[in-house]
């Protein structure tokens, strides 16, 4: 089982979010992991807690926005979803998400898979904790470009 259908990872992305914002990454209670992967009409990804962190989720609405397959992007560096000028300013975000749980309104410039470039607005950036208190990695949302 993958990532994009499995329960258990559905349960950490949103219990997270849910423990850390405040507010449901899901409004419907009958929207499980497969609408989340498929159906959303907004971007989620996850990384890893390497020390060069790997897509471990993209969803299929960040595949469209990036323009990477499932497995392009599991796997892929998430530092390679922002150009180098763009790097150090991710880092700070990332840095921040750590310090604070989450961060909300973020925007940026990311760059997709044939260079073109797109801006990310109104992004929440959390924590993946999972019940025990453990750190999992770090979830990112945005509605998608216009």
């Amino acid at each position: 089982m993958s990532l994009a259908d499995d329960p258990r990872f559905f349960a950490l992305l949103t219990g997270s979010f849910l423990r850390l914002v405040g507010r449901p990454l899901v409004s419907a209670p009958d929207f499980g992991p497969a609408w989340l992967y498929e159906s959303a009409p907004f971007a989620v990804l996850a990384h890893d807690t390497s020390a060069d962190p790997l897509f471990v989720y993209a969803n299929r609405a960040a595949q469209r926005a990036f323009g990477y397959s499932w497995d392009e992007f599991v796997g892929m560096p998430s530092r390679l979803s922002a150009e180098a000028p763009e790097q150090a300013g991710r880092q700070s975000l990332l840095d921040a998400v750590a310090r604070d749980g989450f961060v909300s309104g973020y925007a940026s410039i990311r760059v997709a898979r044939d260079g073109r470039r797109f801006p990310i607005a109104e992004g929440i950036v959390w924590q993946l904790i999972d019940e025990d208190g453990r750190v999992c990695g770090q979830a990112a949302t945005f509605p998608l470009p216009a």
